[in-house]
């Protein structure tokens, strides 16, 4: 794969495609035709959203919807997913083929009832119905299919009958249009699901150089920005010993004469036979979870060695997607567009492993937290409606704890101890009769939904979390770091350091890459500690510089390592020096050789 490439078309399309939403929204505010009087709701919502955020935010937000979506229909396309052509040409052909299938009279049965296939053949064969007849029927068979894709992937398609089909971007054919910037990107070398991610990095690379120029003028960090500044693409390979060494070691635990061992490269076998550990009957059992998932890179490499598991038990190939994306595997998210990669990137691994998925498709467990505010007189309506005994002071403290989610994320630890029991019975109560108390009772959900996730005890723990100092972070993370992370509070890797161990179960894995200053600094000696006689280091890979090609030179120093949440005092680690290595096939290479010594 290409990355050069990749990074190449992300940069260039997020800038075009923030003009030509730019100037669509120019239009669409300023302008009175008749298409526009027909989507009053529509253009009513457009304006709701510039006036609580601003124009500029607007046209990232759509920007970036757009970007993911003709991506996520070209990935499809590449890989036969579809079963006609969406943005990509049939061979001999330059249009797209649903474009050209239309020309003949033919559309596919999945889109035939989200289009208004008269409209379409009108202007392709009367050419006075519009400035541009193919571009508009393009637009509205393109409009179909995502709304087609909507009942498989609804994270990513949203039903498109809002502002984002307002401002889709006009030229979606020409030579210099996205769409074809697109295919030329995603070709045939691209098919790994790992493009999604690398796709995802670029885009937002030019807007993480903005955000870290800031720093240096002593500008904080905002909730809005902690993406961009925080996100970054872990290589393969030490997702690899992250998940081998943590999941594939549980289930060697368990199941020592498992095949599962010869095809993990990175696996260390432990050098004495262990007798102390958490015990898996069933694959179905395992919980893993990765609360700063960006785009879910760890999960899908989790996917893989599931599917392994399962085969190895003798599970039906077909039944297995559906059994990893509704049992296993769990990510958390403060990014949108981030957590909607992430459940395309596993929903596209289901479909590699049972190519007709999308059929009878599962929803994967991503949740993007979001930002959710009570006022005093809302709550003490619906507790009156619903009945005060259910909400002890944790409940209402744990709703009133997502009024901040995209800025402290999954370092939230919800008051409440039972929310699935909670959850379930506010889930009976029927609010539809009450327009105002059915929304607050929505968001209760959706507060408790979110405070599931992270309540739950997980078998893996498994994160490249974010890293950010107390010098670039805005006061009311500095505060809630210095209230509810005192012995972490220096970096925001730290903290996920002790939240990960807090999420894990006893004798659970938790399996992260972090800066590594915590190996050293006084100022993590407390966290030191607490690893130290509460954990046990199963393994370290310290890494050092230039384990990231992608950002390359001396920028980041950082250690992988795999901590079993017990305490064995026994238990003699495997550690691996790698900071020779100058780059990620070296170091890689270095510890291969190293684990063939032991």
């Amino acid at each position: 794969m290409d990355t050069a490439v990749l990074k190449r078309f992300a940069q260039a399309a997020r800038r075009q495609l923030i003009e030509q939403v730019a100037t669509k929204l120019e239009f669409v505010l300023h302008t009175d035709s008749a298409e526009l009087r027909g989507k009053e709701k529509a253009l009513d919502d457009l304006k709701t959203l510039i006036a609580s955020t601003s124009e500029q935010a607007v046209i990232e937000r759509v920007a970036y919807i757009w970007f993911n979506r003709f991506c996520a229909l070209r990935f499809m396309d590449v890989n036969r997913y579809t079963r006609i052509g969406t943005v990509s040409p049939a061979e001999g052909f330059t249009q797209p083929e649903i474009l050209q299938e239309a020309k003949q009279g033919y559309f596919d049965d999945g889109i035939e009832r989200f289009v208004d296939k008269q409209r379409v053949l009108d202007l392709l064969g009367n050419r006075t119905l519009s400035d541009d007849p193919q571009q508009e029927a393009y637009r509205l068979l393109l409009v179909a299919a995502c709304n087609y894709y909507h009942a498989a992937m609804p994270f990513l398609f949203e039903k498109i009958e809002d502002y984002s089909e307002l401002l889709m971007p006009d030229d979606l054919l020409s030579e210099n249009s996205v769409l074809q910037a697109t295919r030329v990107a995603i070709d045939t070398d691209s098919t790994e699901v790992e493009t999604i991610g690398w796709l995802y990095q670029f885009y937002i690379s030019e807007k993480k150089d903005e955000v870290f120029a800031g720093l240096k003028k002593n500008k904080k960090v905002t909730p809005e920005d902690i993406p961009a500044a925080t996100q970054l693409f872990t290589p393969h390979w030490i997702v690899r010993y992250l998940v081998e060494n943590s999941l594939g070691r549980l289930w060697m635990l368990n199941h020592p004469d498992s095949k599962l061992i010869e095809q993990m490269a990175y696996y260390i076998k432990p050098e004495q036979q262990e007798t102390d550990f958490l015990p898996v009957a069933s694959p179905e059992e395992l919980k893993i979870c990765d609360p700063a998932c960006g785009s879910g890179h760890m999960l899908t490499y989790a996917f893989d060695l599931l599917h392994a598991i399962y085969e190895e038990q003798g599970y039906e190939t077909r039944e297995i997607p559906r059994l990893i994306l509704e049992n296993n595997l769990f990510g958390v998210e403060i990014d949108e567009r981030a957590g909607e990669l992430a459940a395309f990137a596993l929903v596209m691994k289901a479909c590699e492993k049972h190519r007709r998925f999308l059929r009878k498709p599962v929803q994967p467990r991503i949740c993007v937290l979001e930002n959710i505010k009570f006022t005093d007189d809302e709550l003490n309506e619906y507790m009156d409606a619903v009945g005060r005994d259910l909400f002890t002071q944790p409940l209402q403290d744990t709703l009133i704890q997502f009024m901040d989610s995209d800025n402290f994320g999954s370092l939230i630890r919800p008051a409440l101890n039972d929310v699935a029991g909670i959850r379930a019975l506010l889930e009976a109560k029927d609010m539809a009769g009450n327009m105002f108390l059915y929304k607050t009772h929505q968001k209760v959900l959706k507060a408790l939904k979110q405070a599931d996730y992270l309540s739950q005890k997980y078998h893996v723990v498994i994160a490249n979390p974010p890293y950010m100092g107390g010098k670039g972070m805005n006061p009311a993370l500095k505060k809630f770091a210095g209230q509810a992370y005192p012995d972490s509070k220096s970096d925001l890797f730290a903290m996920f350091i002790e939240r990960n161990l807090e999420l894990a179960v006893k004798y659970g894995s938790v399996a992260m890459i972090t800066m590594q200053s915590w190996m050293f600094l006084s100022s993590y000696e407390k966290l030191r500690s607490h690893i130290l006689n509460d954990g046990t280091i199963l393994s370290m890979a310290h890494l050092g510089a230039r384990a990231f090609d992608s950002i390359g030179g001396e920028v980041v120093s950082t250690t992988a390592f795999v901590l079993s949440n017990h305490h064995n005092p026994e238990y003699k680690g495997a550690y691996l020096r790698l900071v020779d290595g100058m780059s990620e096939q070296e170091k890689s290479d270095m510890f291969k050789e190293a684990i063939k010594c032991q």
